[in-house]
């Protein structure tokens, strides 16, 4: 079964080097614009890039996620067909993407890609 879900909120269709944005607008229901607003705000603080795990993690963190390490190894579409229920936001090497409900929002098809971390909402 494709667990992939073509997904892409950026205004300009941009594909590449959003990532983190993209996961974030999924998993809060909030608009590609909005993410990008907050997460500024947080980079600023922080003094870091906006795609820095710190950065996209105090937003998460922030509204209302908490995250973990996997208990063995695990590539996105095992993670997808583990975690059927809920929305979780999975850090990725190099990438970021949402599952939500066992199927996950991304621009490409990134299932063969290993699970470092993930947050889910708590």
């Amino acid at each position: 079964m494709n667990r992939w879900v073509e997904y892409n909120p950026n205004p300009k269709e941009r594909r590449v080097g959003d990532c983190a944005i993209r996961a974030c607008c999924k998993a809060t229901n909030r608009t590609w614009n909005e993410v990008f607003d907050d997460l500024v705000q947080i980079a600023y603080r922080q003094k870091d890039v906006l795609s820095a795990n710190k950065v996209w993690g105090e937003y998460l963190a922030d509204n209302g996620y908490v995250r973990y390490e996997p208990d063995y190894p695990m590539d996105v579409y095992k993670f997808c067909c583990n975690f059927p229920h809920g929305t979780y936001v999975l850090g990725l090497d190099g990438h970021v993407v949402t599952v939500v409900d066992g199927l996950f929002y991304d621009t490409w098809d990134s299932s063969g890609k290993s699970v470092i971390y993930f947050w889910e909402m708590g």
